[in-house]
Formats: structure tokens, C-alpha cells, sequence
């Protein structure tokens, strides 16, 4: 098979149309005025996002290219199945949660990132350390989007792997650069609007081919190989609902999903947005898992794809663009590659703006703290292309979608979430608790293995099983580790807190100043009513706040 001309000139077509958009935004961008600063505008679009573009730019970064792909790759692989390929159902369930809890305090506090309120409450040194993993997921996650339109092109275009990937990851950098989140907001409104034209064109053109049976009869029949619907057994329910978990809350704990709320023009904009999002992932998802039913329900020796079955040679991770290229007309595979494409672009733009805004905001504003304008909007745009780079080379080094994009989420979920659930909700936590909930998380997570990485569990938790010579984790790890952390701040955030008080430790150990925060009980009720000063300290950077000085007039005589 040589080169696919027609789908080529058709993909460089959507990528000059994108590119166009972007630089339209970014012209836009600099004559609209805002009373926003320098860095408000470049990452947050000066808040001034509407509710319309909101509800386009929110979507498209949930339904990006590993959303596409690994929906249809769960559904048709034999070992999983539809039960474990709820992905629209958890965007849904996290947008409503993140629009019930989330969005209005961290808008109302006009936040420019989610690791801002570490650094306002615990200070620089406890939020560097929650900065790290959260870029880490975010560059992570950039990876799975470009793998997932890399097979797809190569597939149907006959393009080598690279070459699409690097194109693709350069035209993303390019109008990110030029206009930062008003480009990438703006360019997602035409990538949303072109993934469900071009899924649901598809669609039709895959179910009526003759070849595939009935998807409805492979639903519960063992044909081709098992239902497609696949089946929860009885000892892997743990697990079921540990991946729920981690799908549906965890992407709670990546800034692309608070980059959206933050850049809105109000918190009640921002809650909206949310919910509709929800309804709009949900129908988006549709298109993948009819897909990865057909394919389920294909006999692939009359194709000409021929046998093995794509399953049986290690290419399940592209099997909506096999779908696309051996049951669907030529220029339909071509719409689906536009569909693919504006799906990668949609969610590879929102994580270089976000890993970006997280480094320039909470890194390099803390080193450089007398940085001038001009040397932000240098730093920014380094950061997008370093951001870029480093996401693409992660493409080269795995070719499960799925596998990268759980295991993304699983640096949100158990080591970000529950630091942010403490930090936003629960008074009592301090910087000691979120340090000692931090490594201790960490080492739970990582002494509990991850076949992902193939990395052999030291702690066994019950109802495993050992398969080549291996143990298997059957229990909810990623969920107990989540919850570990969480108990862990506040734990030992109101130890160290008790410890200072009453002076078992001296004070001037108290580096998070804890011991100066305290709320004047009633025996103090008295000196404060003849009139003592009580400082307040700041646990970010234990000093003392000019306005706690209170003093109380004597009672009034009746």
C-alpha cells in the first residue's frame, strides 16, 4: 500500500485551517482589552471566556484522542469489553463533581492554577512538591494523545509513525505560542464541531458493511471472540470500581480541567459549563463504542486486513482507524482521520497550555520573583515548546494508549486529588500533613506495584493472584492509596498542630509557623478583652500579619 495522497492533502488542509484559527485568536487576543496581567491573559485568556467557547474548549479537552481511541480499543479487546470501557461515563461524573465542588471556590478566589492554593496556604516549598507530579501527568498525558493520531495516520495514510506525530505536535505548539489559551480556546470550538460531524459520518458506513455480524447478536454470543460487552468477574470487582474511580475523580487532580473554570468570566459560568460538558462527553462517546463493536463482531480473514486478527497481532490500540480503513470507503476514513486529528489537537493544546501555566505561575515566578513581563511571556513560550518535545518523545517508548492514559490519570488520582480535596475543604491540614501525606502516598503507591511499568508489587493486599510467577493486584490500590494520602494530611497535620501547641516540640522548629495560627480560645477571652494584641502567623511564610492586631473596647455602661 503506498501513500494515501487524497487523505494526506485532506490532513494538511484540517491542520492549515486549525493553524489559521489559532493565529486569528492570537491577533484577537492582543486588541481585546483586559484588565487582566500578563499572565492572566497568556494562560487564562484574561477570564474572559464565554459561556459558549467555554462549553466547546471544556469538551474538546475531555474528548481527545486517547478518549477516542482507547473507548473503541477497550470495547474490542476480548479481555475487557464494554464494562470496562465507561470512559464518557466517568467525564460525565467528574465534570458534574468539579462543577458541584470545585469550580466555584477556586474561581471565586480568581486562582491562575490549581497548585495556587498549596502555595497560599503551605507555601512554596510543600507546593514545588505538588507542582512536579502534576506536570508530570500533564506531559504524560500529551503523550497518549499523540500516540493515538500517530497509529491512526499511519494506518490510514500509510505515513510513517513519526512524521505524523511531529507534525502534529508542532502545529499544536505553534498556535499555542501565538495565543496562548484564547488560541487554544478558540481552535477547540472547530476541532469539537469537526469530531462530531466527522465520528458520526462514520459510524453508518462501519455498520452497514456486510462483512461484520449483527453487533447486536455479538453482544451476548461468543462468535468471533467474546461479547463484546464484556463481563465483570466476581474477583475483579474491586478492581472495576478502583479504575471507575480513578477515571471519574481522578482527573479532578490535572490543571487542564481547572484551566477551563479559572479562564471563565464568572463561577457561575464556570459550574455551567461543567454540566453541559458532562451531557455533550457522553454523546461523543457513542461513536468509539459502536466502533469497537464492529470490530468485535468482524471476521477478519475476509477483509483485507487479513489474519491474525489485529487483537492477535498487538494492534488492538488502533483499531478505530482499522475499522476506518477495511470497512468504511476510502473517503469516509479520510473524514475519520480529520476526526482523530481535531480530537488530538483539541487535547495536545490543552495540556501544553496547562503543564505551561503550572511552571511559569509556581516555579519560575518563585525563583524569579522580580521577573518582568516581558521575561514571563519568554518563559511561557519556552515552556510550551520544551512542554511539547518532551510529550512527544514519550510517544516512541509504549504503544498502549490505554495502559499510558490510565496510568496519567493515576498520578492525578492518587497523589494530586487528595492533596487538593485538603487544601480547598479541610482547615485543619498544614504543610507538615501534606508533606508526610505526599511521600507517604507515594511509597504506598509505589510498594503496591504497577504491571503498567512493570513494576512487581512488594506489599501483597488480599484476594491477588500470581500469574508467571508474578502477583496480580486484585484489591483497589490506586483507591486505597488515595485514601491513605488523604488520611495521612490530616492526620498528621493535626498532630504536628497539637504537638506545637502545647509545646512538646519548641517553636522554633515550627517552620510552617502552626503554632501562631491558632483560633483564641475562651480562657484568652478576657486578655483580649483588655485590650492584648494577638498575632496571627501565615503558614506559607511565618510572618505576621499586620491586620490580627485586635483590640476590644471596654464594655459600654448601660
Amino acid at each position: 500500500m503506498g501513500l494515501n495522497v487524497p487523505g494526506l492533502i485532506a490532513t494538511v488542509g484540517f491542520y492549515v485551517a486549525v493553524l489559521a484559527t489559532g493565529i486569528w485568536a492570537s491577533k484577537r487576543a492582543k486588541a481585546k482589552t483586559t484588565t487582566g496581567t500578563v499572565t492572566e491573559v497568556a494562560l487564562l485568556g484574561g477570564r474572559t471566556i464565554n459561556l459558549a467557547v467555554g462549553i466547546f474548549t471544556m469538551t474538546a479537552t475531555r474528548v481527545g484522542g486517547g478518549f477516542i481511541l482507547g473507548i473503541a480499543e477497550a470495547v474490542y479487546s476480548p479481555q475487557m469489553g464494554l464494562v470496562w470501557a465507561l470512559m464518557p461515563v466517568h467525564y460525565a461524573v467528574s465534570l458534574i463533581i468539579g462543577g458541584l465542588f470545585f469550580a466555584k471556590p477556586m474561581r471565586e478566589q480568581k486562582y491562575v492554577t490549581m497548585i495556587d492554593p498549596f502555595q497560599t496556604k503551605y507555601g512554596t516549598t510543600v507546593a514545588a512538591l505538588m507542582v512536579i507530579h502534576a506536570i508530570i501527568a500533564e506531559v504524560v498525558w500529551l503523550a497518549c494523545t499523540l500516540m493515538a493520531l500517530g497509529g491512526t495516520i499511519s494506518t490510514i495514510l500509510d505515513m510513517p509513525y513519526v512524521y505524523s506525530v511531529v507534525l502534529s505536535a508542532a502545529v499544536a505548539i505553534v498556535y499555542t505560542l501565538l495565543g496562548g489559551l484564547y488560541s487554544v480556546a478558540y481552535t477547540d470550538v472547530i476541532q469539537l464541531i469537526l469530531i462530531f460531524i466527522a465520528l458520526w459520518l462514520c459510524v453508518p458506513f462501519v455498520l452497514l458493511n456486510p462483512i461484520p455480524l449483527d453487533i447486536s447478536l455479538t453482544a451476548f454470543n461468543h462468535t468471533y471472540q467474546p461479547p463484546w460487552t464484556g463481563r465483570v468477574e466476581t474477583q475483579d470487582i474491586c478492581k472495576w470500581l478502583d479504575e471507575f474511580m480513578l477515571l471519574s475523580v481522578g482527573v479532578l487532580g490535572f490543571q487542564c480541567f481547572h484551566q477551563r473554570t479559572l479562564s471563565c468570566s464568572s463561577a457561575v459560568t464556570a459550574q455551567i459549563i461543567c454540566f453541559v460538558s458532562a451531557i455533550m462527553s457522553l454523546i461523543l462517546g457513542i461513536p468509539s463504542v459502536l466502533i469497537g463493536a464492529v470490530a468485535a463482531s468482524t471476521d477478519w480473514n475476509q477483509t483485507d486486513y487479513g489474519a491474525p486478527s489485529p487483537y492477535e497481532r498487538g494492534e488492538a490500540y488502533g483499531i478505530l482507524p482499522i475499522c476506518l480503513q477495511y470497512l468504511a470507503p476510502p473517503y469516509v476514513s479520510i473524514i475519520g482521520i480529520a476526526a482523530v486529528a481535531a480530537a488530538v489537537m483539541s487535547s495536545t493544546d490543552s495540556t501544553l497550555i496547562s503543564a505551561t501555566s503550572m511552571f511559569s505561575s509556581n516555579i519560575y515566578k518563585n525563583i524569579r520573583k522580580e521577573a518582568s513581563d516581558r521575561e514571563i511571556q519568554w518563559v511561557i513560550r519556552i515552556a510550551v515548546i520544551v512542554t511539547g518535545v518532551v510529550g512527544t518523545s514519550l510517544t516512541f517508548l509504549d504503544n498502549s494508549i490505554m495502559g499510558l492514559w490510565v496510568l496519567g490519570a493515576d498520578v492525578g488520582y492518587c497523589v494530586i486529588l487528595p492533596q487538593l480535596i485538603c487544601v480547598l475543604f479541610c482547615p485543619v491540614s498544614n504543610g507538615y500533613g501534606a508533606g508526610a501525606g505526599y511521600f507517604l502516598g507515594i511509597l504506598l503507591r509505589i510498594l503496591s506495584g504497577e504491571p503498567l511499568i512493570f513494576l512487581p508489587p512488594v506489599i501483597h493486599f488480599p484476594g491477588g493472584q500470581i500469574i508467571d510467577g508474578v502477583y496480580i493486584q486484585q484489591a483497589p490500590v490506586r483507591t486505597v492509596a488515595m485514601l491513605f494520602t488523604l488520611l495521612c494530611v490530616l492526620f498528621f497535620s493535626y498532630l504536628f498542630e497539637q504537638l506545637f501547641r502545647r509545646h512538646v516540640l519548641p517553636q522554633r522548629w515550627d517552620v510552617f509557623g502552626v503554632s501562631n495560627t491558632m483560633v483564641p480560645k475562651l480562657d484568652q477571652a478576657s486578655s483580649i478583652a483588655d485590650g492584648e494584641t494577638v498575632t496571627m502567623m501565615s503558614p506559607s511564610d511565618n510572618s505576621a500579619l499586620e491586620s490580627s492586631q485586635t483590640k476590644v473596647e471596654e464594655n459600654t455602661r448601660l
